[in-house]
């Protein structure tokens, strides 16, 4: 479980990176097709030292290249947060692709399969209080 500190520095980290993203300011490579990206959370280890971003990508490069090319940009990122967000360190980031997406559509699949949903319909058929089977 995380901390109540981790949540706040992690949530602080998240905005200021989002405001980079948004104002355009990061010195892509050359040859680089820029995607839309979305940090959709940003989780910190227990002293803080580092940090794991989230990230979607929409259009241009895939995810994997998108993370390559974030990675390799990390320091840009780190001098950024040190300027925006009040820190002792500043920690190292690791830019992880959100999977989240994926895993709700495979989820989503998994209970739309008619066998699943023929077992669904029928545990809702099945009385849960006690009283009523007797």
């Amino acid at each position: 479980m995380r901390s109540q500190r981790q949540l706040k520095v992690g949530e602080a980290l998240r905005h200021a990176l989002s405001g980079l993203f948004q104002r355009g300011d990061i010195p892509w490579p050359k040859g680089f097709v820029v995607p839309m990206i979305t940090i959709s959370e940003v989780t910190m280890s227990p002293d803080l030292r580092n940090a794991t971003v989230y990230f979607l990508a929409m259009g241009g490069e895939g995810g994997d290249a998108t993370q390559r090319v974030l990675s390799k940009i990390a320091g840009f990122f780190r001098h950024e947060l040190a300027h925006a967000v009040k820190l002792r360190y500043v920690p190292n980031l690791v830019f992880e692709a959100d999977t989240s997406l994926e895993y709700a559509d495979n989820i989503e699949r998994i209970l739309s399969d008619p066998i699943v949903s023929k077992d669904l319909e029928m545990d809702e058929n099945i009385s849960l209080d006690p009283e009523e089977d007797i």
